[in-house]
């Protein structure tokens, strides 16, 4: 499966930010930060490693859509990866 230029712009666009927001959650964990502040952090952190995930498996559900018996990847390949999102 290949991940076309725009989504594949996309998707590191969102690691990137998670990458930042990681580093903050590093940086406040440091600093001594509260457990609350920690925790909505990571929480922003994962959400969007999920976005960028789902991203990633929209586009191969796209490109087997289209390509029919031709598709990169299985129905159950497909699954398997939306699953290990889940």
């Amino acid at each position: 499966m290949e991940i076309e230029p725009t989504v594949s712009h996309d998707v590191l666009m969102r690691l990137k930010r998670a990458r930042g927001q990681l580093d903050g959650v590093i940086n406040m964990i440091e600093e001594g930060r509260t457990c609350s502040d920690v925790v909505t952090q990571l929480a922003a952190v994962s959400k969007a490693l999920d976005r960028a995930g789902f991203k990633v498996v929209a586009t191969g559900l796209r490109q087997c859509l289209e390509q029919g018996e031709n598709a990169p990847l299985s129905q159950d390949e497909l699954e398997k990866l939306f699953l290990s999102l889940a």
